[in-house]
C-alpha cells in the first residue's frame, strides 16, 4: 500500500479529474485516472442503454479492479497516490443500468474483484447543480456525453449521496465546485483547495475548511465550501 492515498470523486463533469491532475502536479504524486475513455461499449451505450449497459459496465469494471489491485501491490516507498475515483462507484452506475439476472451476474463478479480495492485516507466528493455540470459537459464537447440527461444525472447524485450515507472506509468531504475553478490562474481557488486537502492530509484543517460527511456518531451532515 502507498504511504498516502486521496480519491476525488463526482459526477461527470464536474471537474474530479482536472483536480486530481492538479494535486499529482503540484503535489508529484501518481496519478490513477479510470479507464473511461478507453471503453469500447460507452458510445454505444449512450446511445442504446438497455442493450450495451452490460458490456460496458462488466468492462469498467474488470479495468477498475485491475488497477485497484495494482494500488495494493504499490511501491511501499511512494509518498501519495491520487486517483479520480473509488472502487464503490462502479455499482453506482450498475445500479442505474443492469436489472434482473445481469445484475445479478455483475454483483458476483464485484464481491470477487472488489476485495483488492485500497481504502483511501479521505474521500473528496465534488459537486455542484445539474444545469451547471450540464453547461461544463456541453463546454468541453466530448461527443459521447452530449446525450447525457438531467435525469440521470439527478438520479446517480442521490445514489452517491446514498453511498456516502453507508461509506465507512475513510472520510468524506463535500466540496461545491458550481463557483471555483481551480484551473484559472486569475483565482485564489487553486491555492484554497491545495491549502483545504493539505490541511486534512496532515489531520489539521484548515479554519473554514469543510468537515467530514458524515459525523462521528454517523449522522450525515453536508457542508459545502
Amino acid at each position: 500500500m502507498p504511504r498516502r492515498f486521496i480519491a476525488i470523486e463526482g459526477l461527470i463533469g464536474v471537474g474530479k479529474t482536472s483536480l486530481s491532475r492538479l494535486l499529482a502536479k503540484e503535489w508529484n504524486a501518481r496519478l490513477v485516472l479510470e479507464p473511461w475513455e478507453h471503453n469500447p461499449f460507452l458510445s454505444a451505450f449512450y446511445d442504446d442503454r438497455e442493450r450495451y449497459a452490460f458490456p460496458a459496465q462488466m468492462f469498467y469494471m474488470a479495468s477498475r479492479s485491475a488497477q485497484q489491485l495494482a494500488l495494493r501491490q504499490a511501491d511501499l516507498f511512494e509518498e501519495l497516490i491520487v486517483a479520480d475515483y473509488i472502487f464503490q462507484k462502479d455499482r453506482l452506475f450498475a445500479e442505474e443500468t443492469l436489472k434482473g439476472d445481469e445484475m445479478e451476474l455483475y454483483d458476483r463478479f464485484a464481491r470477487m474483484l472488489g476485495t483488492s480495492a485500497p481504502k483511501p485516507d479521505f474521500v473528496v466528493f465534488l459537486d455542484a447543480p445539474t444545469e451547471v455540470i450540464r453547461s461544463r459537459i456541453a463546454k468541453r464537447g466530448i461527443e459521447s456525453e452530449q446525450v447525457i440527461r438531467a435525469s440521470y444525472l439527478d438520479s446517480l447524485r442521490s445514489r452517491y449521496y446514498a453511498l456516502w450515507d453507508r461509506y465507512t472506509d475513510a472520510p468524506v468531504y463535500v466540496l461545491d465546485t458550481s463557483q471555483m475553478d481551480y484551473t484559472d490562474p486569475e483565482t485564489r481557488d487553486k491555492e484554497r483547495v491545495l491549502e483545504i486537502l493539505q490541511g486534512w492530509l496532515d489531520g489539521r484543517p484548515v479554519p473554514g475548511a469543510p468537515q467530514p460527511y458524515k459525523t462521528p456518531d454517523g449522522a450525515s451532515q453536508l457542508t459545502l465550501f
